[in-house]
């Protein structure tokens, strides 16, 4: 099941994230886990998460930006997180799925991710049809 986030989420994607890496290190003006806790509610952002067996299988968040030059909004996928144990391709698919959705509603354009080619969801995002630029 794949369901945008409420704030009692938020504890458990902060201890997802921590538990692969996903949490910046060093001094940061605001900390990762006040900041999610934000985007759950701004109109800028969209956060969702897939749950399997009443347990968080992982989650991804969408930031948006104004952009005069594609037309409306960018919408960027600063994370993407799938917890151990469970299928990380169909879960990475079904949120890159609802985070596209998410980003038209939202008036996006482009949506945009920023990732390395070791990165383990490379795959999914090109298949969901992302290339390098």
């Amino acid at each position: 099941m794949v369901r945008q986030a409420r704030i009692t989420d938020i504890d458990r994607f902060y201890a997802l994230c921590a538990e692969k890496g996903a949490v910046p290190v060093g001094d940061s003006p605001m900390d990762a886990i006040g900041l999610l806790r934000q985007l759950v509610y701004l109109p800028g952002a969209s956060v969702a998460l897939a749950e399997g067996n009443r347990q968080l299988a992982g989650f991804i968040v969408l930031g948006l930006r104004p952009s005069i030059r594609s037309g409306g909004f960018v919408g960027t996928v600063d994370v993407l997180v799938v917890a151990n144990g469970h299928d990380t391709e169909k879960v990475a698919d079904l949120l890159i799925e609802e985070m596209l959705h998410s980003a038209r509603r939202k008036g996006c354009t482009p949506v945009e991710v920023m990732l390395t080619p070791d990165s383990e969801y490379f795959a999914n995002w090109q298949g969901h049809g992302f290339t390098k630029s």
